[in-house]
């Protein structure tokens, strides 16, 4: 059994402007790098043991986890590409406004090129089948616990699968450098609390 640690990465200039991102690599402002030393602070009061730390490639949320790393004396994290955010295709760069203008609401919108939930939740599982992987490899006998920095749509994709799609709720919002502790075992994940919950903000990711 593996403990995932699920850590959205800080705020970004888009994020304050409700931009959607996805693949988009827009970098950290300075209130995304406060978030994430208070994200540390957090993580520091409940990890007990070995610690491995993983992220998205994106530099969002790569210098969020270089910030966990320094905070908490921690190797770099390891980057994985498929942890990466959902890829809006036309709809990254787009306020909140624009979005529904042209598509209409978030839960139906079709967005040309856009990353399906399906691919999101096959390319998001895969990427976790891997780093539990590596991560076993790299620290076994011992069992280390995983921070994984990554995104809003892919830790929301992750829960709905771990919770057989009971949660999110609609409407509810996942604060930059909030997140979701799950289990991995057997191949099966596995909701088990929340890390500065307050759920999954539906754009600007």
């Amino acid at each position: 059994m593996t403990t995932l640690i699920f850590v959205r990465h800080g705020q970004t200039d888009w994020n304050l402007t409700r931009r959607v991102q996805g693949s988009t690599d827009i970098p950290l402002n300075d209130t995304g790098r406060r978030q994430a030393r208070e994200a540390a602070a957090d993580l520091r009061a409940q990890l007990d043991g070995p610690v491995a730390l993983v992220s998205s490639d994106l530099s969002r949320a790569r210098e969020t986890a270089e910030i966990i790393a320094a905070e908490l004396g921690l190797d770099a994290p390891r980057l994985y590409p498929q942890l990466q955010e959902r890829a809006y295709g036309a709809a990254e760069g787009k306020n909140d406004q624009e979005f529904e203008t042209l598509w209409g609401p978030w839960a139906t919108a079709q967005v040309p090129g856009a990353e399906t939930h399906d691919q999101l939740r096959r390319r998001a599982l895969a990427g976790v089948r891997q780093v539990v992987r590596d991560v076993r490899r790299a620290t076994a006998p011992a069992v280390a616990s995983v921070i994984v920095v990554s995104h809003g749509g892919v830790i929301r994709e992750l829960v709905r699968h771990a919770t057989n799609g009971d949660l999110p709720l609609p409407g509810t919002t996942l604060p930059n450098g909030g997140g979701y502790t799950m289990l991995y075992e057997r191949e099966r994940l596995r909701l088990v609390d929340a890390v500065r919950h307050a759920d999954f903000s539906p754009v600007a990711r």
